[in-house]
């Protein structure tokens, strides 16, 4: 995936696609900018729910390759890396479907069965209009609640007329190391019908760390999204919609690399308005997702040798193996929400249905495809929120979900009936520009498909399936928080503490007999589960100053931590400490901005355990980088926006990066460097 060397001078050629640009759109500028989105929020940027819900752009020049790179810029988020995308996110520690991921208010789970392909592997975030993140089990709206966040990428309805039935808008960003994004969103229409179309590719090659050394990271995906919508009047949408992408990755931390993550999808939503006095809102939506995932480690490096006899000769030999693994999703939804007086009540029932599918080839085996998993919930819920008086908001909820799944290779099954619930009081003090909300919740999480098939064993510790070997993980949490505003200053923090009973854990040690490339970057160690009890707290928090009508600035933390309570350890995988301050000088035409990112080291480990993508290899040191952006606004709808990431160049390594993989002659725990200094710039055009 070698890119032209035009490619490789990022800045000049992005500055030449400007002034191209600027000729060809050149026209007289018909509104002035005041201020310019900063490009990278370290702080609150819009909320509800007093600083509960967290509202993000993803339309913010941000050089994310995929879901999981745009969410670290929320404060809250890590992610652990594979290599140069399609990492996993975690939120306040905590990892895999504890986080609820949803894109258009449907759920795509990927089918790897190590997680090479993350729900938000398939999500390209610029081609979304809203980011929201709901902090802690504190909705009950969405199928088997996330007990961390929900987290929820919106695209909205078009609204065009016949004085202007199109929009549209058009970014090229260019990098260090090849990279290359197109993105194109574009939509015609008038008041009553549209279409919108969402395409993208992003390429890039291996990169380089602090060092000097290559860390092999280079990957290519597409995504093209159609939708046809109606909308006879102002209180009625139909959307039906349809999507393919695919792509291929380099994985530093893995024995195998992604040769193909094609998806299909297919989504139909009905949304009615107004229906009666009562009744403001009905909504609808069905939507499948079929995900056909191969992974190898031939076609995109040299693949392993294995000693083998030939002519009575003990000789060296290829020994290619890949495992190709589906899955077919099928998310159903039906809601209401209804008003009286000061009470608002959001009812609904959802369903899901998903099959898993996989097969592995090798010299030695060709397994045909085979159903190995078939999962099925449906769930109920109710959420009530009353305004006693504009100072006081009370919201609560609950839901049942009665979820049967199928081990069809055990010829077995195991059925939970799973409840969660939560109250919150929010409260606004206008007079004081002041805001807070405190909140518990509680949910139960029936283990996933990654606990279930891809350990080992279960709490016996032999070697039988985890299948019915694992109890459902209970969450009983408090959430809080506050936010201020007087003058010039401003600061928000949020704040949980809980009880996790049964929280399943993750041990690595050796298994034998485990199949090939199923390991994590290290041959001998695969993955058993337990559970155990844990205790949870940690918060984050952001005080913010406006200097002058140009100059402002922010400063923001984040800290998880985590106990084993049964084991009396530390909880693994959870990020150290870390801080972020962003400096911002805007103009009317341009925005100049530095973020300096400390982090910690982590000294709370535990060895060798984890979850199914990664485990703590040890304690890590601490780390500073510094990161320079700027955005300059052409004429109206075009902007121009650079940066310079790690510009001191530093040679760094995240505490959650995995072991590298030996096939590309990393020690045995010696984790892969993140990336050295780079550079990077965006055209961005609406019209």
């Amino acid at each position: 995936m070698a890119q032209p060397k035009f490619f490789l001078q990022p800045l000049a050629a992005a500055i030449c696609v400007a002034c191209y640009s600027a000729s060809v759109f050149a026209q007289e500028q018909t509104a002035i900018i005041q201020t310019l989105a900063p490009i990278v929020a370290t702080a609150h940027q819009g909320n509800d729910a007093n600083g509960l819900i967290v509202r993000a752009d993803p339309k913010q020049p941000i050089p994310a390759s995929d879901g999981a790179d745009y969410l670290q810029s929320i404060m809250g988020f890590s992610s652990i890396k594979n290599g140069g995308t399609n990492g996993d996110v975690t939120f306040r520690g905590m990892f895999g479907s504890r986080i609820k991921i949803l894109a258009d208010g449907t759920e795509n789970l990927g089918a790897c069965p190590s997680r090479m392909d993350a729900p938000t592997s398939y999500i390209s975030p610029e081609s979304y209009d809203r980011i929201s993140v709901i902090k802690g089990p504190q909705t009950v709206q969405y199928a088997n609640t996330g007990s961390a966040a929900t987290v929820i990428f919106e695209r909205e309805a078009e609204k065009l007329s016949q004085d202007k039935p199109y929009r549209g808008q058009a970014s090229v960003l260019m990098g260090s190391y090849g990279r290359l994004d197109h993105n194109v969103e574009a939509a015609v229409g008038d008041e009553q019908k549209y279409i919108r179309l969402n395409a993208n590719r992003s390429v890039s090659d291996s990169y380089k760390d602090g060092d000097g050394n290559t860390v092999p990271s280079d990957w290519e995906r597409w995504n093209a999204d159609l939708a046809l919508g109606w909308t006879p009047d102002e209180d009625t949408w139909v959307e039906l919609s349809g999507g393919k992408s695919d792509g291929e990755a380099v994985y530093a931390g893995r024995d195998m690399d992604g040769s193909q993550f094609a998806r299909e999808s297919l989504g139909l939503r009905i949304e009615k308005k107004n229906v009666t006095e009562v009744i403001k809102k009905i909504e609808a939506q069905v939507n499948y997702s079929f995900n056909d995932h191969v992974m190898d480690n031939f076609s995109l490096r040299t693949p392993p040798t294995e000693k083998m006899m030939h002519d009575g000769m003990e000789m060296e030999m290829p020994n290619p193996s890949s495992m190709q693994v589906t899955r077919r999703t099928l998310n159903a939804r039906l809601a209401a929400v209804s008003e009286w007086d000061r009470l608002q009540l959001t009812t609904g029932i959802d369903s899901q249905h998903n099959h898993h599918a996989g097969r592995m080839t090798s010299m030695m085996m060709n397994m045909p495809m085979q159903t190995n998993m078939k999962f099925q919930s449906y769930g109920a819920f109710g959420e009530l929120a009353y305004q006693f008086n504009d100072n006081y908001k009370l919201v609560t909820g609950a839901r049942v979900d009665q979820v049967k799944i199928d081990a069809l290779k055990l010829n077995d099954d195991r059925k939970e009936t799973l409840p969660s619930g939560f109250v919150r009081l929010e409260n606004q003090h206008p007079e004081h520009d002041a805001k807070s909300y405190i909140g518990v919740g509680y949910v139960e999480r029936v283990p996933d498909y990654w606990e279930l098939f891809s350990a080992k064993h279960g709490n016996t510790g032999t070697p039988v399936p985890a299948f019915n070997d694992l109890n459902t993980e209970k969450t009983l949490q408090l959430d809080m928080g506050y936010q201020h505003e007087h003058g010039a200053l401003s600061s928000w923090v949020s704040a949980y503490a809980g009880l996790i009973n049964d929280y399943i854990l993750m041990s690595y040690h050796d298994h034998s007999g485990s199949m090939p490339g199923m390991n994590h970057g290290n041959a001998e160690k695969t993955a058993g589960a337990k559970n155990v009890d844990a205790t949870i707290a940690g918060a984050e928090a952001g005080i913010g100053y406006q200097f002058t009508d140009h100059l402002q600035a922010d400063v923001s933390a984040m800290y998880a931590w985590g106990e084993n309570t049964t084991d009396d350890k530390p909880l693994p995988q959870i990020s150290p400490l870390e801080g972020r301050v962003n400096l911002r000088y805007v103009q009317d035409k341009y925005t100049l901005g530095a973020l300096w990112r400390v982090v910690n080291s982590q000294n709370r480990i535990s060895q060798d355990q984890g979850n199914i993508v990664g485990y703590d290899l040890g304690k890590s040191s601490g780390f500073g980088t510094l990161s320079l952006n700027g955005t300059y606004h052409v004429q109206d709808g075009i902007d121009l926006s650079v940066g310079i990431d790690n510009v001191l160049d530093k040679a760094y390594s995240e505490h959650l990066n995995k072991a590298g993989s030996a096939g590309f002659g990393f020690a045995a725990d010696e984790q892969f460097n993140n990336i050295g200094r780079n550079y990077w710039a965006r055209v961005s055009m609406k019209f």
